[in-house]
Protein backbone atom coordinates (compact mmCIF):
# COMPACT_ATOMS: atom_id res chain seq x y z
CA UNK A 1 0.00 0.00 0.00
CA UNK A 2 2.96 2.38 0.11
CA UNK A 3 1.95 5.72 1.58
CA UNK A 4 -1.72 5.11 0.85
CA UNK A 5 -4.50 5.48 3.32
CA UNK A 6 -3.59 5.15 6.95
CA UNK A 7 -6.60 4.08 9.05
CA UNK A 8 -6.82 7.59 10.47
CA UNK A 9 -7.20 9.05 6.97
CA UNK A 10 -3.64 10.40 6.84
CA UNK A 11 -2.37 9.71 3.37
CA UNK A 12 0.09 12.41 2.56
CA UNK A 13 3.03 11.72 0.30
CA UNK A 14 6.30 13.47 1.08
CA UNK A 15 6.63 16.82 -0.68
CA UNK A 16 9.69 18.00 -2.57
CA UNK A 17 11.82 20.73 -0.99
CA UNK A 18 10.95 23.44 -3.55
CA UNK A 19 7.28 23.39 -4.46
CA UNK A 20 6.49 24.59 -7.98
CA UNK A 21 3.10 26.24 -8.53
CA UNK A 22 0.67 25.34 -11.30
CA UNK A 23 1.53 27.42 -14.39
CA UNK A 24 -2.14 28.39 -14.86
CA UNK A 25 -3.66 28.95 -11.40
CA UNK A 26 -0.48 29.36 -9.29
CA UNK A 27 -1.69 26.86 -6.65
CA UNK A 28 0.99 24.50 -5.38
CA UNK A 29 0.01 20.94 -6.11
CA UNK A 30 0.99 17.71 -4.44
CA UNK A 31 3.75 15.49 -5.81
CA UNK A 32 2.50 12.60 -7.96
CA UNK A 33 4.21 9.26 -8.41
CA UNK A 34 4.83 7.29 -11.61
CA UNK A 35 2.20 4.70 -10.72
CA UNK A 36 -0.53 7.36 -10.57
CA UNK A 37 0.55 9.07 -13.78
CA UNK A 38 0.65 5.80 -15.70
CA UNK A 39 -2.74 4.63 -14.43
CA UNK A 40 -4.70 7.87 -14.77
CA UNK A 41 -3.54 9.32 -18.08
CA UNK A 42 -4.65 8.08 -21.46
CA UNK A 43 -2.15 5.81 -23.25
CA UNK A 44 0.79 7.74 -24.68
CA UNK A 45 0.22 10.85 -22.54
CA UNK A 46 2.00 9.67 -19.39
CA UNK A 47 5.44 9.30 -21.01
CA UNK A 48 5.91 13.07 -21.42
CA UNK A 49 5.66 13.63 -17.64
CA UNK A 50 7.56 10.63 -16.32
CA UNK A 51 10.95 12.26 -16.86
CA UNK A 52 10.28 15.28 -14.60
CA UNK A 53 8.97 16.01 -11.12
CA UNK A 54 5.25 16.53 -11.47
CA UNK A 55 2.36 17.65 -9.33
CA UNK A 56 -1.42 17.33 -9.16
CA UNK A 57 -3.39 20.58 -9.44
CA UNK A 58 -6.54 20.20 -7.33
CA UNK A 59 -7.95 23.65 -8.12
CA UNK A 60 -11.54 23.06 -9.30
CA UNK A 61 -11.67 25.79 -11.97
CA UNK A 62 -8.24 25.05 -13.42
CA UNK A 63 -8.10 22.75 -16.47
CA UNK A 64 -4.59 21.60 -15.52
CA UNK A 65 -4.56 18.13 -13.99
CA UNK A 66 -0.79 17.54 -13.71
CA UNK A 67 2.13 19.83 -14.33
CA UNK A 68 5.84 19.25 -14.51
CA UNK A 69 8.58 21.20 -12.77
CA UNK A 70 9.73 22.22 -16.25
CA UNK A 71 6.36 23.84 -17.13
CA UNK A 72 4.78 20.91 -18.99
CA UNK A 73 1.07 20.53 -18.37
CA UNK A 74 -1.51 17.79 -18.77
CA UNK A 75 -5.15 18.88 -18.79
CA UNK A 76 -8.03 16.98 -17.22
CA UNK A 77 -9.38 15.93 -20.63
CA UNK A 78 -6.26 13.79 -21.07
CA UNK A 79 -7.20 11.61 -18.10
CA UNK A 80 -8.75 8.20 -18.59
CA UNK A 81 -11.10 8.84 -15.62
CA UNK A 82 -13.31 11.67 -14.38
CA UNK A 83 -11.40 13.80 -11.88
CA UNK A 84 -13.71 14.49 -8.96
CA UNK A 85 -12.10 17.74 -7.83
CA UNK A 86 -12.44 19.12 -11.35
CA UNK A 87 -16.05 18.02 -12.04
CA UNK A 88 -19.23 19.99 -11.45
CA UNK A 89 -21.82 17.51 -12.74
CA UNK A 90 -22.68 14.00 -11.63
CA UNK A 91 -21.23 11.50 -11.40
CA UNK A 92 -18.54 13.18 -9.35
CA UNK A 93 -16.10 10.51 -8.17
CA UNK A 94 -14.94 10.58 -4.56
CA UNK A 95 -13.59 7.09 -3.96
CA UNK A 96 -11.90 5.54 -6.97
CA UNK A 97 -11.08 2.22 -5.30
CA UNK A 98 -14.64 1.39 -4.27
CA UNK A 99 -16.51 3.60 -6.76
CA UNK A 100 -18.38 5.95 -4.44
CA UNK A 101 -19.59 9.29 -5.80
CA UNK A 102 -20.97 12.49 -4.30
CA UNK A 103 -24.43 11.25 -5.37
CA UNK A 104 -23.99 8.13 -3.20
CA UNK A 105 -23.20 10.35 -0.22
CA UNK A 106 -26.15 12.68 -0.88
CA UNK A 107 -28.49 9.70 -1.23
CA UNK A 108 -27.32 8.17 2.08
CA UNK A 109 -27.73 11.47 3.89
CA UNK A 110 -31.17 12.14 2.38
CA UNK A 111 -32.41 8.66 3.32
CA UNK A 112 -30.93 8.25 6.80
CA UNK A 113 -29.36 11.54 7.87
CA UNK A 114 -25.96 9.82 7.97
CA UNK A 115 -23.62 7.88 5.70
CA UNK A 116 -21.94 4.54 6.29
CA UNK A 117 -19.66 5.06 3.29
CA UNK A 118 -16.66 6.44 5.26
CA UNK A 119 -16.80 3.43 7.60
CA UNK A 120 -17.03 1.03 4.64
CA UNK A 121 -14.00 2.65 3.01
CA UNK A 122 -12.06 2.59 6.31
CA UNK A 123 -12.82 -1.14 6.65
CA UNK A 124 -11.54 -1.75 3.10
CA UNK A 125 -8.39 0.23 3.92
CA UNK A 126 -7.80 -1.87 7.04
CA UNK A 127 -8.29 -5.00 4.91
CA UNK A 128 -5.53 -3.80 2.55
CA UNK A 129 -7.75 -3.28 -0.49
CA UNK A 130 -6.94 0.40 -1.04
CA UNK A 131 -5.23 1.34 -4.32
CA UNK A 132 -5.38 5.13 -4.14
CA UNK A 133 -1.83 5.60 -5.44
CA UNK A 134 -2.95 4.00 -8.68
CA UNK A 135 -6.67 4.77 -8.95
CA UNK A 136 -7.09 8.25 -7.47
CA UNK A 137 -5.89 11.08 -9.76
CA UNK A 138 -4.51 12.89 -6.70
CA UNK A 139 -2.50 9.81 -5.73
CA UNK A 140 -3.87 10.18 -2.19
CA UNK A 141 -6.46 8.50 -0.03
CA UNK A 142 -10.02 9.65 -0.67
CA UNK A 143 -11.20 9.37 2.93
CA UNK A 144 -10.63 13.05 3.70
CA UNK A 145 -12.67 14.09 0.64
CA UNK A 146 -15.37 11.54 1.47
CA UNK A 147 -15.66 12.86 5.04
CA UNK A 148 -15.83 16.43 3.73
CA UNK A 149 -18.58 15.42 1.27
CA UNK A 150 -20.55 13.82 4.13
CA UNK A 151 -20.25 17.04 6.15
CA UNK A 152 -21.32 19.16 3.15
CA UNK A 153 -24.30 16.89 2.42
CA UNK A 154 -25.45 17.00 6.05
CA UNK A 155 -25.19 20.80 6.07
CA UNK A 156 -27.13 21.04 2.80
CA UNK A 157 -29.86 18.76 4.15
CA UNK A 158 -30.09 20.82 7.34
CA UNK A 159 -30.45 24.04 5.30
CA UNK A 160 -33.10 22.41 3.11
CA UNK A 161 -35.10 21.22 6.12
CA UNK A 162 -34.80 24.65 7.71
CA UNK A 163 -36.20 26.29 4.56
CA UNK A 164 -39.03 23.76 4.44
CA UNK A 165 -39.88 24.42 8.09
CA UNK A 166 -39.90 28.18 7.47
CA UNK A 167 -42.15 27.75 4.43
CA UNK A 168 -44.53 25.53 6.39
CA UNK A 169 -44.55 28.00 9.25
CA UNK A 170 -45.43 30.87 6.88
CA UNK A 171 -48.11 28.81 5.17
CA UNK A 172 -49.80 27.83 8.45
CA UNK A 173 -49.40 31.13 10.28
CA UNK A 174 -52.68 32.94 11.02
CA UNK A 175 -53.22 36.03 8.90
CA UNK A 176 -52.23 39.33 10.45
CA UNK A 177 -55.13 41.44 11.67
Amino acid sequence: MGHCCGPDGSCEAPEAAVAKPCPRCAAVGSVIGDETIEAILKPGVAAQLLAVERRFCATPGCAVLYYGADGRIIEKNQAAVRVGSKETGDPIPLCYCFEYTRAHIRSDIAETGASAIPARIAAEIRAGRCQCERKNPSGKCCLGEVNAAVKEAKEALAREREREAESLEKATAPPCA
